[in-house]
């Protein structure tokens, strides 16, 4: 199944005003060594610091909500979009997290009024057992990634940085489950080229596309956080195979320095997921033709600030 841009469309009316529309911001080439200037979409400015709320929202309003209210999995992001949006609707929430996410992101979701169960290892040990609470509560699942009204409102990203840079040749971004390069393909739909991004650690959409299937992955490293679903979804997938030019794979070091670049020249506060997009344009291993008109979604700013001063 592939999200179209007419669904990208219905998710943007749907939204309104319920999020940001983020700025984007053209960086002299200079700034960060490369041969064109790069447009950086800031999405970290986005409600909850991240893309999440746009997919968080859409489902929310596409769907009758029960009275047992909503439940997510997450590593982080996605829980607190789920939680912020709840909130905002007046819907109760529940977010499973694992054991591994980080203290500064529990107090978010806390913040936001959500009922929060930390549990497993990762991911996909917290996305079993909220599937395993839905089906005794009868709460409305919010998938991080793979629901049609959740990638069709990530995609509204797409829509929004068309209409803030109408003349791009390629866009990278990153890949965790794939909601985000999703909906991101769907809407540019083969008109502009979408370059994936994803750490060594956790190549769920690289492999996925080796073996022309989506499957499990071992996945670790500093941004498991944000980009560690073990499998990439099967919208993204078909996406990703129709839409997607190339995926680039970096380092953990790669990610770091992209952080260090963002904030050293720009005072942008992104998190390893959110440095990750532009970690594959500075790693070189996707030339960018003369002329290129590129951008870069920095998607996530959830980071602890302690780590910069």
């Amino acid at each position: 199944m592939v999200i179209g841009p007419e669904a990208i469309g219905e998710a943007a009316a749907r939204l309104g005003s319920r999020v940001r529309s983020t700025p984007v911001i053209e960086v002299e080439s200079a700034a960060f060594g490369t041969h064109t200037p790069i447009t950086l979409k800031l999405e970290l400015m986005q409600h909850t610091g991240s893309f999440k709320p746009r997919g968080a929202f859409n489902r929310m309003l596409a769907s009758a909500i029960p009275a047992a209210g909503v439940i997510a999995a997450s590593g982080g992001n996605h829980g607190a979009a789920v939680a912020y949006a709840a909130r905002e609707l007046g819907h109760r929430a529940e977010i499973y997290v694992p054991e591994t996410t980080p203290a500064f992101k529990l107090r978010r979701l806390e913040q936001y009024g959500a009922q929060v169960v930390a549990t497993g290892a990762s991911y996909a040990h917290a996305l079993a057992a909220s599937e395993q609470r839905a089906k005794h509560s009868g709460a409305l699942t919010v998938h991080a990634y793979d629901q049609p009204e959740v990638v069709a409102g990530q995609g509204t990203l797409a829509r929004e940085l068309e209409r803030q840079a109408p003349q791009l040749d390629t866009v990278f971004v990153a890949v965790g489950g794939g909601g985000l390069i999703g909906g991101v393909a769907a809407w540019y739909a083969g008109r502009t080229r979408v370059i994936g991004v994803e750490p060594q650690s956790c190549p769920t959409l690289a492999r996925a596309l080796e073996v022309g299937h989506p499957v499990d992955v071992d996945v670790g490293g500093i941004a498991a956080d944000s980009l560690g679903a073990q499998r990439v979804g099967d919208i993204a997938f078909a996406a990703a195979q129709r839409y997607v030019e190339r995926i680039v794979l970096v380092s953990d070091e790669e990610i770091v320095a992209a952080q260090r670049l963002l904030w050293d020249r720009l005072r942008v506060l992104a998190e390893p997921g959110g440095a990750t997009a532009l970690a594959g344009l500075l790693s070189g291993r996707y030339a960018a033709r003369d002329g290129d008109r590129v951008a870069v979604v920095v998607c996530g700013g959830n980071v602890d600030p302690a780590r910069f001063t």
